[in-house]
């Protein structure tokens, strides 16, 4: 199906070289463009020629680097698809443009940003920094120039698909607690609530404790059972002892929202277990025993086909509509990226939930698998990453599969590897952007052994965010406050060192301090510990109640304290370029984004943002 590019071009403010990654659009669909002045608002109709063959046609004002002639910019991204001006094309029509951008390159460009945004106001078309600084932002970890990535390949659930969590993992926990009571597990009265666990946290299957960790592994706050524990008791239980992940028959990370009815049901029972209601004839258990206990009664409900056949029959309970979002990725087909889906569930599951999803608000009768060069269902993530499995075509409706060697683009296969992806498509590496939910499954496998760039889906960033503004004036007073005891702190060091020293015969800091009369230096330095200890008290309760807008127990998941981020973050960091909360943002950006990362700070965690915005923002 032929589709016309919308027209989507910017002309330079000075020659392009290949080490420049301020370059900004970029696209595969080329319209010639008759000359124009810069300062007309009504440029001549235009002619479209469709590929990068138009782009680099001789007499073109554009042309668009090749992958072939392609080089890396000062930032280390590859310049591949960056567009550049044509100055012959310029010259032939008197090089208006250039002259009118001679000058101090700094004034130059503030002038043609401020005109170029003129004229997107004009069009009605938001400027491309309205997005970033919003729950629907896009934030960077690490630079990222989007014209350089060749394919996309999108995770299904919770990426492509959001479902309602309270109606998706509502309804898996009652599946998992019916098989807990055909076990023999007291569950009568246990109601699923969501509010119990938020992802990032971390179960210690030996102590029936859920914990949140800052960065470095340091547990900051613990719940054990349903009851949240007291900061000294969080100290006596972990001390200095470190969350490792990699012992995974103790720590249980939470990664998405599938973990959520899991973890929910599992700390209710281990309230049960506490209080002796589990029967002996369930047999001997601790907490590491009802953690698999929990856990096999969940995979039956997956695995038997009970909730997915629920929600095949009713997918409009369960799911969540974007209409944005097949717009976004259609944005994308259309600028040259090969998308791809890459998912775990079956095919028949996977296209009752596409077709749901995404058909409705597709133009020109276009159905979900016209946007994709290649479907795989069945993956068998994070294997799909690290080895080859057997591959399938699928080769009827009702998902009937034959066995084959090759992909083709445009085909629907069952299981096969990443690497036969890369084989099929010519791409490879760092040319692949790849988009999930699951940290491990889809973020940190590709990225570890493919090297793919990569993009974490965190629905909860919206809620976050909006928590972060909400709660601006608190933090405003709290950081005054903390700010407020250091400078106290550092003036009584100074009197305690100076006291210090006298008491031990010695000279103080100055020779007046060391004649300072005894009662006005205890004096002063009574009255600083008086009003550090009242700094003390109020900060207290301040800094607890901290992110309480976003999660009463938790707080954001952001951080495990007012600056330190939580372990979530520290995965995050660690192995997605690109982080945002859903799919669909990429609408409000282009196809030819240049992610650039803010190394001070997580983008959405900077406090120097949020702080500083008006109520009316």
């Amino acid at each position: 199906m032929q589709m016309q590019a919308p027209l989507q071009w910017q002309a330079s403010v000075e020659p392009l070289s290949r080490f420049s990654p301020l370059t900004t659009m970029a696209a595969p669909s080329f319209c010639m463009l008759t000359p124009f002045s810069l300062s007309s608002r009504n440029p001549a109709p235009s002619r479209c020629v469709s590929g990068d063959k138009a782009a680099i046609a001789s007499g073109a004002p554009f042309s668009v680097t090749p992958r072939t002639n392609s080089d890396v910019d000062y930032m280390g991204e590859s310049t591949k698809g960056d567009f550049n001006v044509n100055f012959d094309h310029l010259e032939a029509f008197g090089g208006e443009t250039h002259v009118a951008m001679e000058g101090p390159i700094e004034e130059v460009a503030r002038l043609e940003a401020d005109e170029a945004e003129g004229l997107l106001r004009e069009l009605g078309i938001p400027a491309p920094f309205s997005a970033t600084h919003s729950p629907r932002g896009i934030f960077c970890t690490r630079t990222l120039n989007l014209r350089s990535i060749s394919a996309i390949g999108y995770d299904m659930d919770y990426t492509l698909m959001h479902y309602n969590v309270m109606a998706w993992e509502g309804r898996a926990y009652d599946y998992c607690m019916e098989n807990l009571r055909n076990m023999g597990f007291p569950v009568d009265g246990l109601t699923f609530d969501p509010n119990l666990v938020i992802r990032g946290l971390v179960i210690d299957k030996e102590k029936g404790n859920l914990v949140k960790a800052d960065r470095f592994g340091y547990i900051k706050r613990a719940m054990h059972g349903t009851e949240m524990l007291s900061t000294r008791a969080v100290s006596e239980i972990y001390g200095r002892e470190l969350v490792d992940l990699r012992k995974e028959s103790r720590w249980e990370f939470l990664n998405t929202f599938f973990s959520v009815s899991e973890a929910v049901a599992y700390m209710q029972l281990v309230d049960r277990l506490d209080e002796g209601a589990i029967v002996a004839e369930v047999g001997p258990l601790d907490y590491k025993g009802l953690y698999k206990a929990v856990g096999k009664a969940l995979f039956r409900a997956h695995v038997e086909g009970q909730l997915k056949s629920e929600i095949m029959s009713k997918p409009e309970l369960f799911v969540e509509p974007d209409p944005e979002l097949p717009l976004a990725l259609l944005d994308q087909k259309e600028a040259g990226k090969k998308l791809l889906l890459i998912t775990n569930s079956d095919y028949l599951y996977s296209d009752k939930m596409m077709q749901h999803s995404f058909n409705r608000f597709l133009p020109n009768d276009m159905g979900w698998r016209d946007l994709f060069d290649m479907v795989i269902v069945s993956a068998r993530k994070p294997e799909f990453f690290q080895m080859s499995h057997p591959m399938y075509e699928v080769v009827t409706g009702e998902g009937l599969m034959r066995p084959c060697f090759k992909a083709c683009a445009g085909g629907l296969y069952s299981g096969g590897s990443a690497q036969m992806i890369e084989s099929s498509l010519g791409v490879q590496g760092d040319e692949i952007l790849y988009v999930g939910d699951h940290i491990y499954t889809d973020v940190s496998q590709s990225k570890v052994h493919l090297r793919w760039r990569t993009a974490l889906i965190c629905r909860e960033l919206e809620e976050e965010y909006t928590a972060m503004i909400g709660s601006r004036a608190h933090r405003a007073s709290l950081i005054e406050l903390i700010n407020q005891k250091e400078v106290l702190g550092d003036l009584f060091n100074q009197l305690r060192l100076a006291l210090q020293r006298r008491m031990n015969d010695r000279p103080a800091q100055t020779f007046a301090a060391t004649k300072l009369d005894d009662h006005e230096l205890t004096e002063s330095m009574q009255k600083l510990l008086i009003i550090m200890q009242r700094l003390d008290d109020k900060i207290a309760p301040m800094l607890e109640s901290d992110g309480e807008l976003f999660n009463k127990r938790w707080g954001f998941i952001s951080r495990a304290g007012l600056w330190d981020k939580s372990h979530l973050m520290r995965q995050i960091e660690k192995y997605a370029d690109i982080y945002t909360s859903r799919v669909s943002n990429f609408l409000h950006y282009t196809p030819f984004m240049y992610f650039r990362s803010q190394e001070q700070n997580l983008a959405h965690d900077s406090y120097s943002f949020y702080c500083t915005h008006t109520d009316e923002e």
